[in-house]
Parts: structure tokens; C-alpha cells; sequence
């Protein structure tokens, strides 16, 4: 499994944290709580407010951190 180094940029207008990877594509944590696991999807025409759209399934690195709730 590839491993996807994702850098926080950022709250959507639903306060979910936002990521970016290394080529501009665009994710968002769908249920960011501390206790739970990434849950990891594209954003949508990767516009930054846009809907959670494909989800990843990935082994993920979070940069500087996981941002949660």
C-alpha cells in the first residue's frame, strides 16, 4: 500500500480539516474525532468547500498532525 503524506491547509465551511498531498489534490477527514481512524475522502472537483467525494484507502501520514474535534 502507498503511503499518502497529507499537510493540513485548513477547516471547510463544515469545519472538517482539509489536506493537501504533495500534487494540490485536495482531503478532508469526514469524521475527524481524536479516538476514531482517519476517515479519509477526495474532495470534489477538488475545490476546497467542495463534498467529501472518493474515499482512500491508503496508509496515511498526516503533516505537522491529524487535525480532529
Amino acid at each position: 500500500m502507498e503511503k499518502l503524506v497529507l499537510t493540513f491547509i485548513g477547516r471547510d465551511s463544515w469545519s472538517r480539516p482539509v489536506y493537501q498531498d504533495a500534487r494540490g489534490n485536495l482531503y478532508v477527514d469526514v469524521d475527524p474525532v481524536e479516538y476514531r481512524q482517519p476517515n479519509i475522502c477526495t474532495k470534489y472537483r477538488n475545490a476546497f468547500d467542495g463534498e467529501p467525494c472518493d474515499p482512500v484507502k491508503a496508509e496515511i501520514e498526516f503533516v505537522p498532525c491529524r487535525d480532529t474535534w
